[in-house]
């Protein structure tokens, strides 16, 4: 995933749009080059937050509040509770979950293009825009993107912005 400057004029869906693609684009920069053995550690024991986890995550609130929230798909199978969906195993290999969250934000980005902002959600238990979604989104995104930071770092040294 191509990380694309910012539009530093441009109308409000795509600003939002702009600056979650860019925050995206760094999730992938981020665990770029990572061994799966190095992706998978926990460095904090009472945590599930590994690099690896915290991609998988991110594929799954992508699912989950752009096809499931505003389109109001089934997923099937539907999202593990309880942020299991954190959880890694030897299986999953970081370049595997890497294309399974591009695939995602690619699904999520077509979802997005055909909402207008006011729009709201479809899924009856929620009720957020289209807006409230992609704000979210960026606020989710970036949030994960500092976790991946201070992880790689961490982990084997590795910085940039």
């Amino acid at each position: 995933m191509e990380r694309v400057d910012k539009p530093k004029t441009a109308d409000e869906h795509t600003s939002l749009d702009a600056f979650l693609d860019w925050y995206r684009a760094t999730v992938c920069l981020k665990v770029a080059g990572m061994p799966d053995a190095s992706a998978r550690r926990a460095l904090v024991p009472s945590s599930l937050t590994t690099c690896a986890g915290i991609v998988r995550h991110l594929t799954w609130v992508e699912r989950k509040w752009f096809r499931q929230v505003l389109q109001g798909e089934t997923l099937r199978p539907p999202r593990p509770p309880d942020d299991q969906d954190f959880i890694v195993t030897e299986r999953d290999s970081l370049p595997d979950l890497l294309r399974d969250y591009e695939v995602e934000c690619e699904n999520s980005r077509k979802v997005s293009a055909a909402w207008n902002l006011d729009d709201v959600a479809r899924d009856p238990e929620h009720r957020e825009s289209c807006r409230w979604v992609l704000l979210h989104m960026i606020e989710e995104t970036a949030r994960h993107v500092g976790h991946l930071d201070l992880l790689r770092e961490v982990l084997d040294g590795v910085v940039g912005y």
